[in-house]
């Protein structure tokens, strides 16, 4: 019973903080460094580092950045673009700092899963701040940004405290996952494409499935912008 626990846990870990920092590193870091430094959390030696003051400040600067940048507008995407090769790497360091002193392959395994799950997560919030930037107005990104960190503190918190339910929980956001991404990758492209036209770029290489949204809402806008043509009489 003790080795299903201690397996349990440790999937957990392994899968919430590579699941968690694909969104926000910086808040997985100081969570996890905070926790293991009051006792509160009993980290692997491999992560033990995260405990060092230094690196605790260090994320906690970070994350107030992250904090206010995440909150604009287009700043989001430019900041998201940037973590693709942050948070990605990172989350694979975390996975396989979480399997502790065991076998190299059983750590490069860890890594290689940690590293995929964490770019599935930041695929999907990029994709998703994508979508909402196209809203004028900042209170979309401002709610998406505030749930998000609720989404990561509430996420690291059932990881740690009640593995099982972490685990169902993450099956169900990798489907979920699976099913959005191919759509917000066409959203994405119709997007960039629009863009391409108006510089006068070349545009990217689409799909049935996106000409034919292109295509409808081309006609759609052709219906709503067009007039009818005024009626003649003949006069006596």
């Amino acid at each position: 019973m003790e080795n299903y626990e201690a397996l349990m846990a440790t999937l957990a870990l392994m899968l919430g903080s590579s699941w968690a920092s694909g969104i926000n590193l910086y808040a997985v870091v100081a969570i996890l460094g905070l926790g293991g430094s009051t006792g509160h959390i009993d980290l692997p030696s491999e992560l033990s580092v995260l405990q060092d003051p230094l690196v605790i400040g260090a994320a906690a600067v970070m994350y107030v950045v992250h904090f206010f940048v995440d909150k604009i507008p287009g700043a989001d995407t430019a900041w998201d673009t940037i973590h693709t090769f942050i948070r990605i790497p990172a989350g694979a360091m975390l996975a396989a700092g979480t399997v502790g002193d065991t076998t190299l392959a059983l750590e490069i395994a860890a890594g290689l899963l940690g590293g995929g799950v964490a770019a599935t997560t930041h695929a999907t919030k990029s994709g998703a701040r994508v979508m909402i930037n196209t809203s004028p107005e900042p209170v979309s990104n401002w709610s998406a940004s505030l749930t998000e960190d609720v989404l990561v503190l509430s996420g690291m918190w059932t990881a740690l405290n009640h593995p099982e339910v972490f685990l169902v929980l993450f099956v169900i956001f990798i489907g979920f996952s699976v099913w959005v991404l191919p759509k917000l990758w066409r959203f994405i492209k119709l997007l960039l494409n629009k863009l391409a036209k108006f510089f006068g770029a070349k545009t990217l290489p689409v799909d049935a499935s996106d000409a034919s949204l292109s295509t409808q809402a081309h006609e759609n806008k052709t219906l709503q912008t067009s007039k009818p043509l005024p009626k003649h009489t003949d006069s006596e």
